[in-house]
């Protein structure tokens, strides 16, 4: 937990409700573990708790009223504010700026800030109210329009209230809090909000209000998870601290090849290397013993695994395949270059000398996937990935097949949230078996956990 939380910036909202005595519980754990945390408080929530305390317990000013005179140095504050944060939570969040938050009603620091957010931001809110008000018609229309933004809410708790009575509306204790935020920081419950279709909020929205709600039981499981597709179902089998790769030996090659054209030029492509790097962290924390073949990164190495660093694809075949015997798993997510020079230059190639036209005669290089398609045991799994611009899919099971992989995982060169270099992968993953599934957009920590849990099951 430590790790994901550690300098990550959180914005913490909280309203009038009984339940706020938990935020100040909530700001010291966060703040123990690393996280950069800011409170952001309604004037109501003021009258629960102080923002002297908050203060104290975050180490950072506390927001209350929009329109101090202490926030408005820098001009558009509550932009600003919005911008540098990694996620934002409202715990507890009040039926009445639930309904502010569902229709843009900015009146309090707290509504423009959330309201301010940027999309790629997760929001999560914590509801806490009784049983009656969170029962309510007009709680339940909130709370459908707030998911339908891609708002994560996290499901209230069931027991005793402050009104005396026994149900459901408790904020959750302090650890569910925090597994939501770590969960949702390494992408194992994707931000929704820059995947929500705002053509169909309206027509769906409606349909919803008109219709008669189940159970208790079901809507508050429905409200757990909300994502379209069976990502969210992996939450119910994944437990972080589980480690399902233990015994486990995987190969991981990462990052991109440099192909020499002399001393100071070479031909490579705009791989990070985050993707391999986020598979190796992922499968140490899943207990599988790691050997990871870095082509040229600048990416810190990940502590307690093996490393081999590499700069050509001819270092990289090499260097694959004498570690290949020993592993049960290979994950080839490097960005191999398809062609190196045949003949390279020793010293620096000088323009005066060459001219206006320099002409390199390029061959291929060596298929590391197929050659280990064309090498593994029984009991040895593969998997490669494949980065598209067109036709994805049928590109994508054509390269499993050809190069004899258990899984392949596709992402495209064209997508937002998708290709090198950023931080979210959009992928797809194809088994040998003929099975495909798609996933939203997410971090590539959350990818590399669906990838690593996937091969588990094979």
């Amino acid at each position: 937990m430590n790790a994901i939380l550690k300098n990550k910036r959180i914005i913490l909202g909280i309203t009038g409700s009984i339940a706020a005595y938990k935020s100040q519980l909530l700001v010291r754990e966060l703040v123990k573990a690393g996280a950069d945390v800011n409170v952001i408080m309604t004037p109501s929530a003021c009258k629960f708790v102080t923002p002297l305390t908050l203060e104290n317990l975050s180490r950072n000013p506390v927001i209350v009223e929009m329109f101090s005179g202490d926030i408005q140095s820098g001009g558009a504050w509550h932009i600003h504010t919005a911008h540098v944060c990694d996620l934002m939570l409202i715990a507890p969040c009040s039926a009445t700026t639930l309904g502010k938050l569902a229709n843009g009603i900015c009146d309090t620091a707290l509504s423009v800030v959330a309201t301010a957010l940027p999309l790629q931001i997760p929001l999560l809110i914590s509801p806490a109210m009784d049983t009656t008000m969170w029962m309510n018609p007009s709680t339940r229309r909130n709370i459908a329009l707030l998911e339908k933004y891609g708002i994560i809410i996290i499901p209230p708790a069931e027991g005793e209230l402050s009104s005396g009575f026994t149900g459901s509306g408790r904020m959750p204790e302090v650890d569910v809090l925090i597994e939501y935020i770590v969960n949702t920081l390494s992408g194992i419950i994707p931000n929704k909000r820059q995947l929500a279709d705002t053509q169909s909020f309206e027509s769906d929205i409606l349909v919803k209000t008109d219709q008669k709600f189940s159970s208790l039981e079901d809507k508050i499981e429905k409200a757990k998870w909300t994502a379209e597709l069976e990502l969210t179902k992996m939450k119910n089998d994944l437990n972080l601290k589980e480690n399902f790769l233990k015994g486990k030996t995987i190969l991981i090659s990462a990052g991109p090849t440099y192909e020499k054209i002399d001393d100071v030029r070479f031909i490579s492509n705009y791989s990070s290397g985050k993707m391999g790097y986020a598979l190796a962290r992922q499968a140490q924390k899943a207990g599988a013993n790691v050997i990871l073949v870095s082509g040229p990164v600048s990416i810190p190495s990940p502590e307690g695994i093996v490393k081999i660093d590499v700069e050509s694809a001819d270092e990289m075949y090499d260097a694959v395949f004498n570690e290949f015997y020993k592993c049960d798993i290979a994950i080839m997510a490097a960005a191999v270059a398809d062609y190196t020079t045949v003949n390279p230059f020793n010293g620096k190639l000088k323009k005066t000398e060459i001219g206006e036209k320099l002409i390199l005669e390029l061959q291929s290089t060596n298929d590391i996937l197929a050659s280990l398609g064309s090498e593994k045991n029984e009991m040895q799994k593969l998997v490669g990935f494949a980065l598209e611009s067109n036709n994805d899919i049928e590109n994508g099971w054509k390269k499993l097949k050809e190069k004899n992989c258990d899984m392949l995982v596709v992402n495209s060169s064209n997508k937002p949230g998708s290709g090198f270099r950023g931080d979210d992968n959009t992928i797809t993953i194809l088994l040998n078996d003929g099975s495909e599934e798609s996933f939203p957009t997410m971090s590539k920590d959350g990818c590399s956990l669906i990838i690593l849990k996937k091969i588990s099951e094979l």
